[in-house]
């Protein structure tokens, strides 16, 4: 793909914008030098109020702009920016993402919704930015102007990040995932505090078949228009921990062409993924750094790597049962979330698979 940086801001509209993630994607853009925050939707009870009335500011202080901004419906017929960010919750995200998307808008949803839909691009830049080719098969199926892409389940997108450079280099056969996520992953006001302090719940709703499926999705190919995941399996379980940001993956992994922890090493820490994703306003310059500290990567202490943008990987050694061993953690609300949105929306626009006007 040739990119080319616009030679101006667009506008852009963010859904759900008084949510936990709706609030990230408005720290993410509001100083973007591509996007420019031109609307803000959100569920009935908050439209017609301002920003700062509708919205519990969790993170910072509010800019003074986006306070006096006021909150719209989420209705097609009401926002004109052609790039919508949703932070719908999965009741609304069904209806309202395809009716945007029928109107001309590209939406990039961080819903579950359409994740699996075989004509759905599910993207990490810088691990499959080729899917991006399925918004043209979508379209056409489905007759829409505009459509849909989405970022991936937050867990699966830190692991997805840890398994893309071995699965290039060995072929991934087999993963076995524990998770132990953080309560922001949960939204706001999230899990009661007499739950999780002190605690481990070993369930979150559908989490781990979310993992399971994207995984495979993630790191297949397109051919001919039509997504073919990878055969691989996983098998996943899924913890909620008293942790405020970061998403802690520790897989057991098993390869095609058996890999030593050196050789695997050496593959991660060499990764710097899809060249046409460098340079982007909210790509890390490494999305994935490798740690050499035994007891890292800990969520307090490396969760900010990369502006929220790269994952750590540690503890990477043999395994007695698979090949590999090792633990990966990413920023779930930032690269798992609403800064993986919007960096897919980078991608589309530098690389002229969208044109907003």
């Amino acid at each position: 793909m040739t990119m080319v940086p616009p030679s101006r801001r667009w506008p852009v509209a963010i859904l759900g914008a008084t949510g936990a993630v709706g609030q990230t994607f408005i720290r993410c853009l509001r100083d973007h030098p591509w996007f420019e925050i031109a609307e803000l939707a959100a569920s009935e009870r908050s439209a017609g109020k301002s920003y700062g009335e509708a919205a519990r500011w969790l993170e910072g202080e509010l800019p003074a702009n986006i306070a006096d901004m006021t909150v719209l419906p989420c209705d097609p017929s009401r926002l004109r920016a052609p790039i919508v960010f949703s932070a719908l919750d999965t009741a609304a995200a069904g209806a309202l993402e395809p009716a945007f998307a029928r109107s001309g808008a590209v939406v990039l949803s961080n819903a579950k919704n359409f994740r699996m839909d075989p004509d759905v691009p599910l993207v990490i830049p810088e691990v499959n930015a080729s899917h991006l080719a399925l918004l043209e098969t979508q379209r056409r199926r489905r007759g829409w102007a505009g459509g849909i892409v989405t970022n991936a389940n937050c867990a699966a997108t830190v692991a997805t990040v840890a398994l893309a450079p071995l699965h290039e280099a060995f072929g991934v056969r087999q993963v076995f995932a524990v998770t132990m996520q953080a309560v922001s992953g949960a939204g706001y006001p999230g899990v009661p505090s007499l739950d999780i302090l002190g605690n481990v719940i070993p369930h979150i709703g559908e989490e781990e078949p979310k993992i399971e499926r994207e995984i495979p999705k993630m790191l297949g190919c397109v051919d001919a228009g039509a997504l073919v995941p990878a055969p691989i399996r996983v098998s996943a379980h899924a913890n909620r921990v008293p942790v405020e940001n970061g998403h802690t993956v520790c897989m057991s992994i098993g390869f095609d062409r058996r890999a030593t922890p050196a050789e695997a090493l050496r593959v991660l820490g060499e990764w710097r993924g899809a060249t046409e994703v460098r340079g982007l306003p909210s790509a890390p310059d490494r999305p994935l750094v490798v740690t050499d500290a035994p007891d890292r990567p800990q969520a307090r202490r490396d969760v900010g790597a990369g502006a929220g943008m790269t994952v750590v990987v540690g503890r990477v050694r043999s395994d007695p049962q698979f090949d590999l061993r090792l633990v990966a953690l990413g920023h779930n609300t930032i690269r798992g979330a609403a800064g993986g949105s919007v960096l897919n929306a980078e991608l589309l626009v530098a690389s002229g698979a969208i044109s907003p006007a």
